[in-house]
């Protein structure tokens, strides 16, 4: 039996038992994410059954942390090659030597890989079930790899010399300079062509900004995995790349365009397929095949439940994760109002950090995070021509933790909404979505916001805490010299009952929001 001598139980222990190790390690980090066994049975599952009966088929994981892709794969393996190939160990030496290959992102998970798909940290130890490897690393290997600096960033990763360069890190630590994206030419890393790729990528790297500054790296490896041209690739990754996420902008593009892509499998709850951790905007994970076009299967889970559908990627630009939102936002766009993203403010509406603070003096008042107090009038560049109108503000970080929805689906979204009179301004904590003149339309906008519809549209964009101008995008601006409700709103896009419900099982009521505070 191809499991390291133990016995697999997905339910947990039972007695007389031993629960499978992989299902206890502790993750590295939030970045780095042991996949338990169960996930990677199901992205396994994505693939056709031939190919477990294929002697040839080979398999490729450049991200090992813990080998439980492979070892997951030698198992089927195992079992659809036994009517070639009866005898036992013949049969795992073929599969280990000619059709299983990983690269390790560490040393240490090196050697956890190896002793889990090998039974041995060493591939030629002692207790190796494969017997015809001449070296300790097997097809699992790791090599050390240092970034390649210009201008302060890795060529290859874009990771910050200051944080990862040999000044600030001692020569003992990992470099995180993962050895399948640090080249030109992956395909010369093996010398060879791959049926699939499957892995579970880390996901990314501080880059030196304001506290725990971080830019994306996952994409990096989805990137890289496509020129190697496998038949299927599989990985799983976080789900902010579909409408957000620094610099993902182009990987988006390539992904909603791409037919190949035939299935999404989207968690907005992390916690579904990584017990105990919260990643921003949820997991998912993906079938890329390379000889198959088409439009794509996306199913949505939550609370273990599953919606599925079938639709194109790139109606929209951004990916809207729930089918039943996309008539809705069709309906919308059709009238072909403005939107709101083009009068919201960018970040900083007057040029204030977050941690600007009042002054001793001055003839404005200043809105911060924690209450509000003078400043100059004088000192302000940006935003000069509102100071002196009606704004409504919300803050930057929404409502929803980590982007998430809450246990019961639905979001609140902004965590805050208020009106700033004349002479007011506020820090970058805020964005200011309109302004006016009149008091009236400032208070018709707050209370625009606070529908269901308005938050329900810009709930499409929400993958962090962060919400940003582009997230309102699809909102219409709408005359603010009437107040706007639900009902209202409704009617003017001709929203159906069911699209009604839909809306209201995802947003809930600002009443009812406030009340669970």
């Amino acid at each position: 039996m191809l499991n390291s001598g133990l016995t697999f139980n997905n339910s947990g222990a039972r007695p007389g038992h031993n629960p499978d190790v992989l299902t206890c390690l502790a993750n590295l980090s939030n970045d780095e994410v042991f996949t338990p066994p169960q996930m990677v049975a199901r992205m396994l599952d994505l693939l056709p059954s031939e190919l477990w009966r294929d002697e040839n088929a080979r398999f490729l994981d450049p991200v090992c942390k813990s080998g439980v892709f492979l070892r997951e794969i030698a198992k089927r393996l195992d079992a659809g090659l036994q009517p070639k190939i009866p005898d036992q160990q013949a049969r795992i030496n073929h599969i280990f030597k000619n059709q299983l290959f990983g690269l390790a992102i560490t040393d240490l998970t090196a050697l956890l890989s190896r002793r889990s798909v090998y039974c041995s940290k060493k591939a030629n130890g002692e207790y190796s079930v494969c017997d015809t490897f001449s070296d300790e690393q097997g097809n699992i290997r790791f090599e050390r790899i240092e970034h390649t600096w210009h201008n302060g960033r890795c060529t290859f990763c874009g990771a910050s010399q200051t944080e990862y360069g040999e000044i600030k890190r001692d020569e003992t630590l990992e470099t995180h300079a993962y050895q399948f994206i640090h080249t030109q030419n992956p395909q010369e890393l093996f010398a060879m062509k791959f049926d699939v790729i499957v892995g579970n990528p880390p996901y990314q790297l501080s880059d030196g900004g304001f506290g725990k500054s971080a830019s994306p790296i996952y994409h990096k490896f989805v990137q890289q995995a496509k020129k190697l041209n496998p038949r299927f690739l599989t990985m799983i990754i976080p789900s902010r790349w579909f409408a957000g996420g620094k610099g993902l902008d182009e990987f988006r593009g390539e992904m909603l365009n791409d037919e190949r892509l035939q299935k999404i499998v989207d968690f907005e709850d992390a916690t579904e397929c990584f017990p105990g951790v919260d990643i921003a905007g949820g997991i998912c994970y993906f079938l890329w095949a390379r000889d198959e076009k088409g439009e794509c299967e996306i199913v949505n889970v939550h609370n273990g439940a599953q919606i599925s559908s079938t639709r194109p990627l790139n109606e929209f630009g951004k990916f809207i994760r729930h089918s039943d939102s996309v008539p809705i936002i069709r309906k919308v766009l059709a009238k072909k109002e403005n939107k709101m993203s083009e009068q919201v403010t960018s970040r900083k509406p007057f040029g204030l950090a977050t941690n600007v603070r009042p002054q001793k003096s001055g003839d404005i008042i200043l809105r911060w995070q924690s209450g509000e107090g003078p400043y100059k009038r004088s000192e302000i560049t940006t935003g000069v021509e509102i100071i002196d109108d009606w704004k409504v503000i919300t803050s930057y970080v929404g409502y929803d933790h980590a982007g998430n929805p809450g246990k019961d689906g639905r979001r609140r979204v902004f965590s805050k909404i208020d009106i700033l009179p004349p002479g007011t301004i506020c820090t970058e904590t805020y964005l200011v979505i309109g302004s006016y003149k009149k008091e009236a339309h400032a208070k018709h906008l707050a209370g625009y916001m606070k529908t269901r519809f308005f938050r329900f549209l810009v709930a499409q964009f929400m993958y962090s805490h962060h919400i940003t101008k582009d997230a309102y995008a699809f909102v219409p601006i709408l005359d603010m010299g009437e107040a706007w409700t639900d009902e209202k709103l409704y009617e003017k896009y001709g929203l159906t009952n069911d699209e009604i419900a839909f809306i209201e099982s995802k947003i809930r009521p600002m009443e009812l929001a406030a009340e669970q505070e």
